[in-house]
């Protein structure tokens, strides 16, 4: 079992910058890809970045040179910059238990954490 513990996120004006957290815990051998997606209102999951333990990065490109990704063993964070309304919606931290590339079938679960970007 993993536990993905969230924390970060809230209300930014548009223009700003935001980080939010995860702190993954428990089994090591299912957390070697954390990664982050995101719901928007009304529409599917997507997923915004990955990193796996040997720090190989996957990002959706749309979102390379707004967003970064990085991480300090089981502690994964999502740093964001020029937010746009379009960035609102709940950041969710995931684990995989391989490096599988963009967009990760993940295993595990943080609960979700609410940006809202306002204009």
């Amino acid at each position: 079992q993993v536990q993905l513990v969230q924390s970060g996120g809230g209300l930014v004006q548009a223009g700003g910058s935001l980080r939010i957290s995860c702190v993954a815990s428990g089994h090591t051998g299912d957390i070697y890809t954390l990664a982050w997606f995101r719901q928007a209102p009304g529409k599917e999951r997507e997923f915004v970045a990955a990193i796996s333990g040997t720090a190989r990065i996957y990002f959706t490109e749309s979102l390379k040179g707004r967003f970064n990704i990085s991480r300090d063993n089981a502690k994964a964070f999502l740093h964001m910059n020029s937010l746009g309304p379009e960035d609102t919606a709940v950041y969710y931290c995931a684990s995989h238990g391989d490096d599988v590339g963009p967009a990760p079938d993940c295993h595990y679960w943080g609960r979700g954490t609410q940006v809202t970007v306002s204009s």
